[in-house]
């Protein structure tokens, strides 16, 4: 089914991390379809395999390349350490030209080396797992944004979307230092799109409520009610629920705004953010 969108970024270069499974793997798609040039990052060559998503982060650029007839480059890489940070940017770009928009999408409520930390809480969490979650999710985002948008800088023009999470916006007993990671990093896009205004450069944040990615039902307990697709917003998220709004940051739509952050929840959080 085509969509209006469908080419309308013609040209463009993106960059998604994350890109390999789940909503990053999806936005990777759905840029692809709207014509950009899609570099794809992960952080391990088999993690589209973990959650039975795919088997390769190579073989899934290459699918998403054939499909959408764009041309696509897998890259890897640990986002918490600025010498691979700046390795996957500069790939991307040999490969595919300079980056116009760039979706961060890594992160999560695992630790670094795949386990997620349990209990992930204010008083309980162990300090390595402080450390990976922090890491993951706070210091990659900002590694990320400043690679890219030193390079957007001379060019003024570029956008950067941050995925975030509506556990940034209210208490949570079993995710503290998540939540707080995730609340860093929406203000520090705040901060961002202030400096970068006069560059031309958009940068907003993404907040999802609990989605059906692959890793999302293969973690935890959900309630089967929770998972019917129409009829009520009060359930879990269709993936492309999420991404679609991807369309609208990255498009001729986001022209004129910078500095936001969109919950995508069904409404599970009304209160100003």
């Amino acid at each position: 089914m085509t969509s209006p969108t469908d080419g309308i970024l013609a040209g463009k270069v993106a960059l998604v991390t994350g890109g390999g499974r789940g909503l990053g793997r999806s936005f990777a798609e759905h840029l692809a379809r709207m014509g950009c040039a899609v570099g794809i990052h992960g952080m391990r060559e088999h993690g589209p395999a973990e959650y039975g998503e795919g088997t390769t982060l190579t073989e899934t650029a290459r699918q998403i390349g054939d499909t959408f007839g764009v041309r696509t480059v897998s890259v890897l890489g640990d986002l918490t350490l600025a010498d691979h940070v700046e390795r996957v940017v500069e790939s991307t770009t040999k490969e595919l030209g300079e980056i116009d928009i760039v979706v961060h999408n890594a992160g999560g409520d695992i630790a670094a080396a795949g386990g997620k930390p349990n209990p992930n809480d204010a008083v309980m969490i162990k300090e390595c797992d402080v450390k990976a979650v922090l890491d993951r999710n706070l210091l990659s985002t900002i590694l990320v944004c400043q690679q890219t948008a030193k390079r957007m800088m001379p060019r003024k023009t570029g956008r950067i979307l941050v995925i975030s999470s509506i556990a940034a916006f209210r208490g949570n007993e079993n995710g503290a230092i998540y939540s707080t990671a995730k609340a860093a990093a929406v203000e520090y896009t705040r901060c961002l799109a202030v400096q970068l205004r006069p560059y031309n450069i958009n940068v907003n944040s993404l907040a999802p409520g609990d989605t059906r990615t692959g890793r999302f039902l293969g973690t935890r307990h959900v309630d089967p009610a929770r998972l019917v697709e129409e009829g009520t917003l009060d359930r879990v998220g269709l993936v492309d629920e999420v991404t679609r709004v991807v369309e609208f940051f990255a498009g001729p739509l986001g022209d004129f705004v910078t500095g936001q952050v969109l919950r995508v929840d069904g409404g599970s959080q009304c209160w100003p953010s």
